[in-house]
């Protein structure tokens, strides 16, 4: 267990050292604190713009913002947010293939399970920690502006999106344990993603599929009740679990 430790240790410590950790804080800081400042100013901005859009025969009447204005902000940003957190931690495997540092680490006598799972854990941690870090900074920015009860239990569909994450972690965690470089972990992560939205196009798919979860202004509003992400939660549950075991499978047999 101590070997696991130390590994996990020094996985948390090279988030650090490399200014991973610090970027994805500062990124979903900012996140978190515009969702609610561009619905706060977006009264202003049409009002400013409002002249020259008359001339082209589009009248501006009152805007009015409440807390589904922020937080439908906050839903439109968070694809961005998690593309930015792919990109930054997808070499997390990867780089340590191209220097080799990987070998001396096996070479020491620590399973290469525990090197997956300290890995696996490490960027579910820093997933967890910027991802709600931009949630309470757009909760309590929205509560100092407006009111949160205009939104429909806000921190379920947050957990919703979260569980996203996390299954796209997992299958980032895969295609490192099967890619030796960052453009086919990229390429196999985004091709997971592209396929679930595709099923989500044929009848009656949208409801089973880990997309479904980031459908959290349908929660806010009350279009969709809770608990119909009920099976969409289980099987992307189901499909991260399915991803680390495969992963733990091919890292095995990989020469790294």
């Amino acid at each position: 267990m101590k070997p696991f430790l130390a590994f996990l240790k020094k996985e948390r410590m090279e988030q650090v050292r490399t200014g991973r950790l610090l970027v994805l804080v500062i990124v979903f800081t900012l996140f978190g604190v515009m969702n609610p400042a561009i619905a706060k100013l977006t009264p202003w901005m049409l009002q400013t713009l409002s002249g020259s859009l008359a001339e082209t025969g589009i009248t501006i009447t009152n805007i009015e913002v409440n807390a589904l204005t922020s937080w439908t902000q906050f839903y439109k940003n968070l694809p961005i947010a998690l593309l930015i957190f792919v990109l930054i931690t997808s070499s997390a495997f990867t780089a340590e293939y191209q220097k080799g540092t990987l070998v001396q680490v096996l070479t020491k006598g620590l399973p290469r399970i525990k090197v997956l799972a300290a890995k696996a854990l490490t960027m579910g941690l820093l997933w967890t920690v910027c991802y709600f870090l931009c949630f309470f900074v757009t909760f309590g920015y929205t509560a100092f502006f407006w009111d949160n009860g205009a939104a429909a239990h806000p921190a379920f569909p947050a957990i919703l999106y979260w569980l996203f994450g996390v299954w796209v972690i997992s299958a980032m965690v895969l295609c490192s344990a099967l890619a030796s470089g960052n453009t086919g972990v990229l390429l196999g992560t985004g091709g997971a993603i592209l396929a679930a939205y595709l099923l989500g196009l044929l009848p009656g798919f949208a409801p089973y599929l880990p997309l479904y979860l980031t459908d959290g202004m349908a929660l806010l509003t009350g279009a969709i009740a809770p608990n119909a992400m009920v099976p969409a939660v289980l099987i992307a549950a189901g499909l991260a679990a399915a991803n680390g075991a495969a992963a733990a499978l091919a890292f095995q047999k990989r020469m790294v």
